[in-house]
């Protein structure tokens, strides 16, 4: 069966992200073995642009052991695609030993050693709050097997 990883950096604290995220993720047992990775997200001590490459950097080798299979970063500057092109993803996933791994940055984004060893995703020229954003990713990995499966959920 497909593994399928998220790593996301910090904790969800709404609990309707949550229950969203519980639901989208219950529904995925059935298509593929999902399976969700937080990461502490590092306290700024400062806001400038140094304290936000620390931060970076720390929360970056805190993800680094996780990155298994087909890596994916979502980050704004990544590759735009649509849900039907996302679906490729997991039906070619077979090529990359069964496993991908997406990864969610914190409030300062993702350091470039993480970058550098992913392929780059973008939903939207838009900035959305990670926790919502986690909720969106697992939904559209959702609407992909649904759109392999033939489901009418994609439509």
């Amino acid at each position: 069966m497909l593994k399928v990883n998220l790593i996301a950096v910090g904790k969800v604290k709404e609990k309707y992200f949550s229950d969203g995220i519980a639901e989208y993720s219950k529904r995925l047992n059935r298509f593929c073995e999902f399976k969700i990775i937080e990461v502490t997200e590092e306290p700024c001590l400062k806001e400038n642009s140094s304290e936000y490459e620390i931060v970076k950097k720390k929360e970056g080798a805190r993800i680094l052991p996780f990155l298994k299979g087909k890596c994916y970063a979502m980050a704004i500057e990544g590759k735009k695609i649509s849900s039907k092109a996302f679906s490729e993803y997991f039906e070619n996933a077979s090529l990359f030993g069964g496993e991908i791994t997406f990864i969610i940055g914190g409030s300062y984004g993702l350091d470039d050693s993480i970058k550098q060893k992913c392929s780059l995703l973008s939903f939207s020229d838009m900035t959305f709050p990670h926790t919502l954003f986690r909720l969106m990713l697992t939904e559209q990995i959702y609407r992909a097997f649904s759109i392999l499966n033939g489901s009418p959920y994609h439509k």
